[in-house]
């Protein structure tokens, strides 16, 4: 009976090492990076602007800048006073105004790392002269919102 306990005690932490090697493969294998965390936000405020919307977008954007600042030499600094901008704006006329800058520095910072981020995808609509990134490839505009949400196309994968 002893031996049995041992043996048990002995397959246990076995099994216990074993699961949490996995688990820390998996989360370092899965763990966002800097880009992928304000892309998240950067979405967020996308998705507002295309229902017309600024509920959210404060918040979004002050999560932008706080992720950039806690990666300074990663991430484009020029990215701070864009976000800050979207951020501060008052009515959705300057917040979309404010997002065509921000949105270019993403692009251009999604685009340099020749990786790709997840699920992002740049989006262009041609009567803005604008792009942007949105998660899913379904259009949906952020400079027209409602009345133009779906025009536009999707460029490609970031």
């Amino acid at each position: 009976m002893i031996t049995l306990n041992r043996t048990m005690k002995k397959i246990t932490a076995t099994f216990l090492a074993i699961a949490a090697a996995v688990s820390t493969s998996f989360a370092h294998e899965h763990a966002t990076t800097p880009l992928q965390t304000i892309l998240v936000e950067y979405v967020k405020i996308q998705q507002a602007l295309a229902g017309d919307s600024l509920n959210g977008v404060p918040e979004a954007a002050t999560a932008i800048v706080t992720a950039i600042k806690g990666n300074e030499g990663e991430l484009p600094g020029t990215a701070v006073s864009q976000a800050e901008a979207v951020g501060k704006a008052t009515d959705i006329k300057a917040a979309r105004a404010a997002f065509k800058p921000l949105s270019v520095t993403l692009i251009g910072a999604a685009s340099s790392l020749k990786k790709k981020t997840g699920h992002f995808y740049e989006a262009y609509c041609p009567m803005a002269g604008a792009a942007w990134i949105q998660a899913d490839k379904k259009v949906a505009n952020p400079y027209y919102g409602a009345s133009m949400l779906t025009c536009g196309e999707i460029r490609r994968d970031l």
